[in-house]
């Protein structure tokens, strides 16, 4: 199973926010460049960031984005969830009701545990986490990184 580029890209613009901590706001043009994300698709994924309380937009010539909360506030789950949803590798995990088979399916019951596996380590995963391990890989650049 793999992540969308959505919450790939999207964490990686919040690592870039949280990088930046403390400067002031900074463009989106700045993050697509540093990140190699076109700037297009970045601002589609600033939107739902920004009414799910993470990111703040600031007007202005001095505008730009920051961080609407603490990088150790910020959970790579709420994160995911905003971008993308659920985890749950097939529908049914989440809709049981969809399927017939859902009680006594044993795949399924993988599926779920698939599911909360990814969702323990997202939810015990801060954005000030990913800041520290940027920090303890020696990377000064913050544009030397990808998830």
């Amino acid at each position: 199973m793999k992540l969308s580029t959505r919450t790939r890209y999207g964490t990686r613009a919040l690592l870039e926010l949280a990088l930046h901590r403390g400067e002031g706001p900074v463009f989106l043009k700045d993050i697509a460049r540093q990140q190699q994300i076109s700037l297009s698709y970045l601002e589609h994924l600033v939107a739902p960031l920004i009414s799910g309380g993470i990111v703040r937009s600031i007007k202005g010539p001095k505008g730009g984005v920051t961080l609407a909360k603490k990088p150790e506030e910020i959970r790579l789950l709420e994160v995911n969830r905003l971008l993308e949803g659920s985890l749950a590798p097939v529908e049914c995990v989440d809709n049981p009701d969809i399927c017939e088979r859902s009680a006594k399916c044993v795949t399924r019951d993988i599926w779920g545990e698939v599911k909360a596996a990814m969702n323990s380590v997202l939810e015990a995963t801060t954005l000030q986490d990913l800041v520290e391990r940027q920090k303890k890989k020696g990377l000064n650049q913050s544009k030397m990184y990808y998830i």
